[in-house]
């Protein structure tokens, strides 16, 4: 079931209206939220349903076991347990067939024939986001930083609510389970909010990011060698444009839907192209992956703390995992390995000759750097393997210029992205205040204008959130 579609439309007025029509009875609220969330999961394929609620449960179980624990050593086996059986279904079901064919290709490299069977196993979509949000929990009640749930019922919630489910963003159990014990509450404000992102992440997503697909990125990536230097370079410029449009709709989407039912979710993304380094690039990108790495990979690696060559050993774990999370392919390995070497020389160079960065001039220029070595990594994250990667980097280096792709609304497509990439984010705000002014009825017949109109100015059908695979 996907958020811009008839049927998600459907689900969420009948979750709206049942939810705050319970509100006075949480208990009741939340096995309904429930429901509607495994509901909402099953849609695709029911039977990885009772995966999540595997995942849950034991995530309830552990959480309950380290309230009990008090020895450290007892309360680290019982974390330790806890992470692994999460890692283990998580490895299973989206490494196992990379692994197994890097073995049997390193088998046949030396000539020998004996391999392992490659078993075909599906993908549980969202298994990346509730996997990790599993971890999030156990390890925040090991540190303290929350109390572990006596019913089962909020730790179900927290891995199965079906805004941010099966693409993000992964919300941290600090900042959700607190929220369980409160009433909900739907303010003017909050109503206006998340019109407001629901509107602009529907047209991030309808209009702008299906159109460069389906104009441009996905018949140049199918076959670079099909298009001239120019149509290739266009492609992967389009492709940044178009998995920060996909990816952030889906953030904004699920920010919407979260708030019209009383949650809050932190913000995942902060017009992340306007950064000026390698390291602010990754504080506004995916923000609640790159937090996740950072809190529970990086610091307890030791972090910045354990001296420089330790520092820059621990960013290239940090990356190497963090692209390895995204797909199991050499190319996100790459892709994570590029990005870790970027943070690695950034700092080291910074730190060297104590730069401070305050000239305008100079920041404009390091963002255009930024954001082309963004780009280059692009390529490896979008081709099919690394193979198609390398043809697209020669035939952009091969400077041929004829283009049947690059059309007026191609580049009317990518010069507008560009545009909203720095579009003032205390404009966003002001219009989320005027908004919430308006009376009920008109902004209803306002925001069905908006869908008239954006359904009529769309490309026919809807193709999946990019972040769906990983």
């Amino acid at each position: 079931m996907l958020f811009p579609t008839v049927e998600f439309g459907i689900f969420f007025l009948l979750v709206f209206a049942v939810s705050w029509a319970s509100r006075s009875l949480p208990s009741i609220r939340k096995w309904f939220l429930i429901a509607a969330s495994y509901y909402f999961y099953a849609f695709w394929d029911w039977r990885f349903a009772f995966l999540l609620f595997i995942i849950s449960a034991t995530t309830w179980f552990f959480g309950r076991q380290l309230k009990f624990e008090t020895g450290e050593k007892n309360r680290r086996s019982v974390l330790i347990v806890a992470v692994m059986i999460d890692l283990l279904v998580l490895g299973f079901f989206k490494y196992y067939g990379f692994f197994s064919t890097s073995f049997n290709n390193l088998l046949l490299s030396f000539g020998l024939n004996s391999y392992f069977n490659v078993l075909d196993i599906i993908l549980p979509v969202g298994i990346s986001f509730f996997t990790f949000q599993a971890i999030s929990y156990v390890v925040d009640v090991y540190r303290n930083e929350i109390t572990p749930s006596d019913e089962i019922v909020d730790v179900l919630l927290y891995v199965s609510f079906f805004p941010q489910l099966v693409a993000g963003p992964i919300v941290r159990a600090s900042d959700f389970i607190p929220q369980l014990s409160k009433k909900p509450e739907l303010t003017p404000e909050n109503i206006s909010r998340a019109f407001i992102l629901i509107i602009i992440g529907l047209f991030k997503k309808v209009f702008f990011a299906n159109y460069l697909a389906s104009l441009l990125i996905d018949k140049v990536f199918e076959d670079p060698t099909a298009y001239s230097s120019l149509e290739n370079l266009f492609a992967v410029y389009g492709y940044a444009f178009q998995i920060y449009f996909d990816f952030s709709a889906y953030s904004d989407i699920a920010i919407g839907v979260a708030l019209l039912l009383g949650y809050h979710f932190k913000d995942n993304f902060n017009q992340p192209y306007r950064a000026y380094t390698i390291r602010d690039f990754w504080r506004r990108w995916h923000i609640s992956l790159s937090t996740w790495l950072r809190d529970y990979v990086y610091i307890p690696l030791g972090g910045s703390k354990a001296g420089k060559w330790k520092t820059y050993r621990n960013l290239a774990i940090t990356m190497l995992l963090g692209g390895l999370w995204h797909g199991a392919a050499w190319n996100f390995i790459l892709w994570g390995a590029l990005h870790g070497f970027a943070l690695m020389t950034e700092r080291a160079f910074y730190n060297k000759f104590n730069i401070r960065i305050s000239s305008p001039v100079l920041k404009v220029i390091l963002t255009l750097f930024v954001f082309h070595f963004v780009c280059f990594t692009w390529i490896f994250f979008r081709s099919v393997d690394f193979d198609s990667a390398i043809l697209m980097i020669n035939n952009i280096a091969a400077l041929t210029a004829a283009s049947n792709l690059i059309t007026p609304f191609v580049l009317l497509l990518l010069f507008s992205g560009l545009l909203f990439t720095y579009f003032p984010k205390s404009l966003i705000r002001r219009i989320e205040i005027e908004s919430a002014r308006i009376h009920p009825v008109a902004a209803g017949v306002l925001v069905g204008i908006f869908l008239v109109l954006l359904g009529a100015l769309s490309p026919e059908g809807v193709s999946p959130f990019i972040y769906f695979q990983f």
